[in-house]
């Protein structure tokens, strides 16, 4: 509560939370969706559980940065599939962008939200045949060995550079994060020299953090 004098001081404003229903509709109707109004409430409702029923997290983001997220994963799912069933679609977004981020024991909780919300709904394996491949031999060379943990973590990474600008890999010392974006970039840049058009030859630079300012690294 500030002073009167204070106050007087300052211009009042008015603020209203975003209809992100209505954002998330018109957006999915622009990607092509026929379906977007129950898709987008879907959506926004999936959201508001993950909030109340999730632990809390200082990653965990259920504000338009993720609706937006979603939609371009959804958008980019139905440029390439447009056929396919909008719901399955939308679950694909929801599930590509939201499981990465998730701690292990948050995620029997989110797959029973999405369980609820999208009931007789699975979501269908990417097809990631020569991705796999290229990783086995990515791994390989880097003396570490393919399980099924690690190559999930690196399919998932790779799913967020599709529809996020930026991404942060955390973890404890020794979880895997260096070999985890080392391992990705070989196996796209292999693939990318073989003539592949889906993957792109990847350049990365690593710096020390602290050698630069806070404003040069995050601008």
């Amino acid at each position: 509560e500030l002073p009167d004098n204070l106050k007087a001081l300052f211009r009042p404003c008015a603020m209203m939370v975003p209809d992100y229903a209505l954002i998330g509709e018109i957006s999915l109707m622009s990607f092509g969706f026929k379906n977007a109004r129950p898709l987008a409430r879907k959506m926004v409702a999936t959201f508001k559980l993950c909030s109340e029923q999730l632990s809390a997290q200082d990653h965990y983001d259920y504000g338009m940065r993720a609706v937006k997220s979603v939609i371009t994963a959804a958008g980019n799912l139905k440029r390439d599939f447009p056929e396919d069933d909008e719901e399955i679609l939308l679950l694909r977004g929801l599930m590509d962008v939201n499981v990465p981020k998730f701690l292990a024991h948050d995620l029997p909780l989110f797959e029973g939200i999405i369980s609820d919300l999208f009931p007789g709904s699975s979501k269908p394996e990417a097809d990631y045949k020569d991705l796999m491949a290229s990783l086995d031999q990515s791994c390989a060379d880097l003396g570490i060995q393919p399980v099924p943990a690690f190559i999930n973590k690196v399919i998932q990474m790779y799913e967020m550079t599709l529809v996020r600008h930026g991404l942060m890999l955390v973890g404890p010392t020794g979880g895997g994060k260096t070999m985890n974006y080392r391992a990705l970039s070989t196996a796209m840049t292999r693939l990318a020299k073989a003539g592949s058009d889906t993957y792109k030859k990847v350049k990365y630079v690593v710096l020390n953090p602290k050698s630069i300012t806070m404003g040069q690294l995050y601008g």
